[in-house]
Parts: structure tokens; sequence; C-alpha cells
């Protein structure tokens, strides 16, 4: 298994697919403890092109950010996946991550054949709180 903890130590830019410019969806409050963790994330979602989502301009597609991505970090669908995972190659990142719920074993295969890491269902946010801050998200304990 890839070492996550090594991952969000060294990489610091995020490319963000599909991250929404309302505040109460996952994907932006993602984006928002990124931020606040010193992580730049590039928001990426073609209906939002040309406005900003917490102070950072949204691009349509992550071969349109000018900066040098470290991490493709993905809220769409899993069959989208494929697509991004080509675009991620394009931009020669260094790691493919896939939020809680999405898989895709053919973007897997081919971001690996590039030497590219592949995360598949985990959230970064959670990921970087139980590393860094020794946090785990957990359900209340039931008591009889």
């Amino acid at each position: 298994m890839n070492d996550i903890k090594e991952i969000l130590t060294k990489y610091k830019k995020i490319a963000m697919v599909g991250v929404s410019n309302d505040p109460t969806k996952a994907s932006t409050i993602v984006m928002k403890y990124m931020q606040k963790y010193g992580f730049k994330v590039y928001p990426v979602n073609p209906k939002a092109k040309g406005q900003k989502i917490l102070g950072e301009d949204v691009c349509a597609k992550i071969t349109d950010i000018k900066d040098k991505v470290d991490i493709v970090n993905v809220f769409r669908p899993s069959k989208e996946a494929l697509d991004i995972a080509r675009d991620t190659i394009n931009i020669k990142a260094k790691v493919l991550w896939l939020q809680l719920g999405i898989k895709n074993l053919e973007a897997k295969k081919l971001v690996e054949q590039k030497k590219i890491e592949y995360i598949e269902n985990r959230c970064t946010k959670m990921e970087y709180q139980k590393h860094f801050l020794k946090v785990r998200q957990a359900f209340p304990v039931l008591q009889d």
C-alpha cells in the first residue's frame, strides 16, 4: 500500500477535481481544510470556470492549471476517473487520489504504468487528520 503519510508530507499542491462552490458540500469542506493545513489547492470544475472557490480561481480541467500539481484529488463518479487519469499523466502529477466511494481499475493500471501513485476510496482530510493530528473519524459508542 502507498504511504499516505509520506505523500501528504512530500506533496503540497493539489488539483481538486469536482470541487463545488457550495460551502456545505464535502468537496468544499475538504478543500478548505487542506488549505488550512498549508496545501495549495487548485479547484477544477467546468461549471464554475472563471469563478473563485475559497479564494482560488477555478479551472475547467486540470490541464488548464498553470502551476505544477502534485496530487490530483477526485470528487467525481468512478466512471470519469479514466479520463482524469489520462490528464494526470499529461500534467506529470505524482499522485491520483480518488475520494471515498470512488474506484477505477483501468485508471489504476494506467497511472501505475507511468509510476504515478494511486489511492482510491480515501478522503484526503480524514487521512491528514489520522496521520498528522491523530484524530480518527469515529461513530459514538452505542450503550446497551
